[in-house]
């Protein structure tokens, strides 16, 4: 069942071909504008956070081709998730013979696939091709890498899977929608790898479930980091959000509070 629910995740975004391809072109000019603009930092700064020039431009290219993959900045399946909650649609999911958490999580990852394939891809290989990327020659790497995309997509859901949740109280995700943009912006890596980040800061930074979606993967496929390492903080944290996700869905449900009764 919840293989048709994914199937039908990816067949209800590869409908929207026009923002599709709009998606491709804004995530591809901004690769190109991050490139230039990471080129110019890492001319001053070489080997800035670890990385050389190559692996700066596979960052930037990487985190545009992740950008909708894993809703850094919101838009997943949480969006409609906010919006039966608070309109009390949510009633008809409860009554479904169906796990609500596993139902949310098939439909994002089915999304999560399709943006991968139908916005990402197309992004990355125009960076492969028109400049230097640090990118593995084994397959085993590459194996790897997509097993902490994989870990990175239940990550993220995860966090997003709370925040939805919380309109059970709030009755309006406005807010922490906007909350949640800025910080799965910046403290994913998409402004900056997580790795230039100084001092405590940059360890704490680095130590949160954020860190998970952007950096984990791009240091995997990059070599910089052990592959058993990144995959078990993946891994951990991916446990810990999904379980933080049941904990509160039981509180919420145990008494339903919509809008209008």
């Amino acid at each position: 069942m919840y293989t048709a629910v994914a199937a039908g995740g990816f067949r209800r975004y590869a409908t929207y071909r026009a923002a599709t391809a709009a998606g491709v072109f804004t995530n591809t000019a901004f690769g190109i504008i991050l490139v230039y603009t990471y080129l110019a930092l890492w001319d001053e700064k070489p080997h800035l956070g670890g990385y050389d020039q190559a692996q700066a431009v596979t960052y930037v290219w990487l985190g545009q081709c992740l950008y909708a993959t894993l809703a850094i900045q919101g838009g997943g399946a949480e969006k409609d998730l906010m919006e039966r909650i608070r309109t009390g649609a949510i009633a008809i999911d409860l009554y479904r013979p169906a796990d609500l958490q596993l139902w949310w999580l098939a439909t994002d990852l089915g999304r999560s696939l399709f943006q991968l394939l139908g916005r990402g891809v197309i992004p990355f290989l125009v960076g492969a091709v028109f400049f230097p990327m640090a990118l593995p020659a084994d397959a085993g790497t590459w194996a790897a890498f997509l097993v902490a995309l994989f870990l990175a997509m239940l990550v993220s859901f995860g966090i997003r899977y709370l925040v939805a949740l919380s309109v059970f109280w709030l009755m309006d995700g406005t807010g922490v929608n906007q909350a949640m943009m800025i910080t799965g912006v910046f403290f994913s890596g998409m402004t900056l790898p997580l790795n230039v980040f100084p001092g405590g800061f940059g360890e704490v930074v680095r130590v949160l479930p954020w860190a998970a979606q952007l950096q984990m993967p791009a240091d995997v496929l990059m070599g910089e980091t052990g592959v058993a390492g990144a995959l078990a903080f993946q891994a951990a944290w991916a446990v810990a959000l999904l379980t933080a996700g049941r904990l509160l869905q039981t509180a919420a449900t145990r008494r339903v509070v919509v809008q209008g009764g």
